[in-house]
């Protein structure tokens, strides 16, 4: 059965994905104590990318913020595979998003605003974090935007 975060995601029309598997050596999410950290999570949908190409010349800033909104929800798949239930979230720490730059394109924070503000819709005050927003030259398969988040649980 789905805890309240996992209703809220439903409620807001979005559906949690299944984790997204590692493109290389890595794992998706890993447990340090009280602290999840995601690996990097691209805008993966069924296993493939829908948009690919660099923001501010393929990727409108428009797009990539719903992309980065996409990674945000990988993201809290990424979480939930090692927490066990997103409701043992105590807050989100941290996001770092990289958003793959046309080199005129200074937008990255409105950007990577997709993933704040999917978090915050979906997890309220638990869900305002400290963040980086940097543009990069290339991201791996030539995804626009790549989001990733620390996160602290509550001890169950």
């Amino acid at each position: 059965m789905a805890g309240a975060v996992e209703a809220k995601v439903a409620e807001l029309g979005l559906t949690l994905p299944d984790v997204v598997p590692p493109l290389a050596s890595y794992q998706p999410a890993v447990r340090s104590g009280v602290y999840v950290y995601t690996s990097g999570q691209l805008p993966m949908v069924d296993g493939k990318l829908a948009v690919t190409g660099k923001v501010g010349a393929e990727v409108t800033a428009d797009e990539a913020k719903e992309l980065a909104k996409t990674c945000a929800l990988n993201a809290l798949a990424a979480v939930k595979s090692v927490a066990g239930d997103l409701d043992r979230i105590a807050r989100v720490v941290k996001v770092v998003g990289f958003v793959a730059s046309a080199s005129d394109f200074t937008g990255q924070p409105g950007v990577v605003n997709g993933a704040s503000e999917l978090l915050g819709a979906v997890l309220g005050d638990k869900g305002v974090h400290a963040r980086s927003a940097v543009g990069v030259a290339v991201l791996p398969l030539d995804a626009p935007v790549e989001v990733e988040v620390q996160v602290e649980l509550v001890d169950a």
